[in-house]
C-alpha cells in the first residue's frame, strides 16, 4: 500500500479503521480509498444477525477517517493531534452495502479555519452512491 505512513495519522485502531486500502491521495486537498466488508465485524452479528448491512454510521466514520488522512497529510498546516469528528451536516444515507462489498470512500477538505475541518465525502458501492455528508474535524 502506498499510503502506509498517511494511514497512521489515524488515532483509531485497526479495530476501528474503516480505511483499508487508500488509493490516491492530493496531500491537504482530497484523496480515494476503498474498505472491503468481511462480514467478520463483531457489530454485524447484531446489525441485522439474519441480513447483516453496514451501519449508515460507520459510512460517515470511514468519510470521517478519510478527511482526517487528507487533512493531516497537508505539508502547509500543522499536524493537528487528537483530531476528532465534531459535527455532521446534510448526511444522507442513500443506499445499503452487505458482506462482500468493497466500498470506496472519496472525501475533499473545503475548508479549514484554525483548529477545524471541513470536509466532504461520499461512500460507494460500484457505482451506486450509499452515503455522502459534509463534516467537521477538530484536534488541538
Amino acid at each position: 500500500m502506498p499510503f502506509d505512513q498517511e494511514l497512521l495519522s489515524l488515532p483509531h485502531g485497526p479495530e476501528f479503521r474503516f480505511i483499508g486500502e487508500m488509493l490516491t491521495l492530493e496531500h491537504g486537498v482530497k484523496g480515494t480509498a476503498t474498505y472491503k466488508i468481511s462480514g467478520e465485524e463483531e457489530f454485524l452479528k447484531g446489525h441485522f444477525p439474519a441480513e447483516p448491512i453496514w451501519p449508515g454510521v460507520i459510512m460517515i466514520e470511514a468519510i470521517a477517517q478519510l478527511g482526517g488522512v487528507i487533512a493531516q497529510s497537508d505539508p502547509s498546516e500543522a499536524v493537528l493531534p487528537g483530531m476528532k469528528l465534531t459535527s455532521v451536516k446534510n448526511a444522507k444515507i442513500l443506499g445499503t452495502a452487505i458482506p462482500g462489498a468493497t466500498l470506496t470512500i472519496e472525501a475533499s477538505v473545503e475548508g479549514r479555519m484554525g483548529n477545524l475541518i471541513q470536509v466532504k465525502g461520499s461512500v460507494s458501492d460500484g457505482e451506486n452512491k450509499i452515503a455522502q455528508a459534509m463534516i467537521t474535524l477538530s484536534g488541538s
